[in-house]
C-alpha cells in the first residue's frame, strides 16, 4: 500500500491542511488501516515537495486528534481514529450544549445554532 496524497498548489487551502485532511480521511474510511506505518515527516516533505515543518505540523495535528500515534523511534501508524474522533466530537458537543444553556438558548435555538454551523461547515 502506498500513501499517495495530492497537493492542490493552486488551492487557498494550507498545504499543511490539504495533507491532515487527506490522511484523516483516508484513515476514517479505513483506506489507511490501524496500524499503517506512515512516512517520515522528512521523506514525505521530500515526496511532496514540502517543508519539513509544513509535514511536522499536520502529523502534529492529526495526533492530537488521536488519527495517528508515534511510537518513538519505531515511527508514525495511523490509531484507532473512529474511537478518538467520536470522542472528541462527544466532548465538543457536551461543551456547546452547556454553553448554551448558560446563555440561556432554548434547545430550539441552540440546535438550530449548531445546524447553521453544520451546513455553513459541509454545505447543504
Amino acid at each position: 500500500m502506498t500513501l499517495r496524497i495530492t497537493m492542490d498548489t493552486g488551492s487557498s487551502t494550507a498545504p499543511y491542511e490539504q495533507l491532515r485532511a487527506q490522511i484523516a480521511e483516508r484513515a476514517r474510511s479505513g483506506a489507511l488501516p490501524v496500524g499503517y506505518k506512515l512516512p517520515t515527516v522528512r521523506g514525505l516533505a521530500e515526496d511532496l515537495g514540502l517543508a519539513a515543518n509544513t509535514v511536522a505540523k499536520a502529523y502534529k495535528s492529526l495526533e492530537a486528534d488521536g488519527v495517528i500515534e508515534t511510537r518513538g523511534r519505531l515511527g508514525t501508524f495511523v490509531a484507532a481514529a473512529g474511537d478518538a474522533a467520536a470522542r472528541l466530537a462527544a466532548s465538543a458537543a457536551a461543551t456547546y450544549a452547556a454553553e448554551a444553556k448558560r446563555l440561556g438558548l432554548s434547545r430550539e435555538a441552540a440546535t438550530a445554532a449548531i445546524s447553521d454551523a453544520l451546513r455553513a461547515t459541509y454545505g447543504s
